[in-house]
């Protein structure tokens, strides 16, 4: 397995809070091999979920983190040179195809246009992978799943899936929670009073407002998550907000006090 997937059958369910249908419309386009797009922000829990979905179908899963350098033998596999003799290794696609399993597609247009046309067999009617270095044609099982996720709020000219690649697939919207869903999530994640937990969601809530004017992207429910879990290990919600939060969230020193100010607001100091 090289560094840029891996292959995992959850023991222990990974904890996910759903907030509409996405669970049924998952099930559904396994069911009936469909393609499956997620977008939404990031950390609004799309990873959190396809780890959760192929834990409730029992389905090994993939995952694929893209970059620009992704190239399709990144996917695909390549021959590889070891003990004097070259020898084929399946990539994470053909791994998932040949075991029934699910390929997740993280972020899947930071990858090159020409990796991801890849995909383009897998995800229609044929349900194939050719494999032009090794002259296979794999036929996918029923089992099989095909998973990608970005985050719209990023996309621009260069970096955008393709019409030919994006209506292969069926999609569905992932937003930031609710107060109320988001309040359950952080004291399921990390055990901290739910006083501070209320504290912690109206602080997202606060900064979520400054996203349109400091802020490239708006504080997420992973940051909330690892802002509580400091808190709940000794350190002061100010110390842990900063690093959880502030600091995350820009690198300008002015910004960050800014934060920081809101920060100390909520929490009275």
């Amino acid at each position: 397995m090289d560094r840029k997937s891996s292959s995992v059958i959850h023991q222990d369910a990974p904890y996910y809070q759903p907030f509409g249908n996405e669970i049924a419309l998952f099930e559904y386009a396994y069911h009936k091999q469909l393609p499956l797009l997620i977008k939404g922000p990031t950390g609004c829990g799309k990873t959190r979920f396809v780890a959760h979905m192929a834990h409730r179908l029992r389905r090994p899963l993939f995952t694929v983190a893209c970059h620009d350098d992704l190239t399709s033998a990144d996917l695909v596999g390549r021959h590889l040179i070891g003990d004097g003799a070259t020898y084929w290794h399946d990539g994470p696609l053909t791994q998932a195809v040949r075991q029934g399993g699910i390929c997740y597609l993280d972020e899947v247009v930071e990858a090159r246009k020409d990796t991801t046309v890849t995909l383009h067999p897998l995800a229609d009617h044929r349900r194939i992978l050719p494999i032009e270095r090794t002259g296979e044609e794999l036929r996918a099982p029923p089992e099989f799943m095909l998973v990608v996720s970005y985050n719209p709020g990023y996309q621009n000219v260069m970096k955008g899936l393709k019409p030919s690649t994006r209506q292969r697939f069926i999609a569905v919207n992932f937003t930031l929670p609710t107060p109320e869903l988001e309040l359950k999530i952080i004291l399921a994640e990390s055990g901290v009073a739910p006083v501070m937990a209320g504290r912690l969601v109206n602080l997202g809530n606060a900064l979520r407002a400054l996203k349109n004017h400091d802020l490239e992207e708006a504080v997420s429910t992973r940051l909330l998550v690892y802002a509580a879990r400091l808190i709940q290990g000794g350190f002061a919600p100010i110390e842990a907000c900063r690093a959880a939060l502030a600091e995350p969230l820009s690198d300008d020193p002015e910004t960050v006090d800014a934060l920081v100010e809101v920060i100390r607001a909520t929490f009275g100091q």
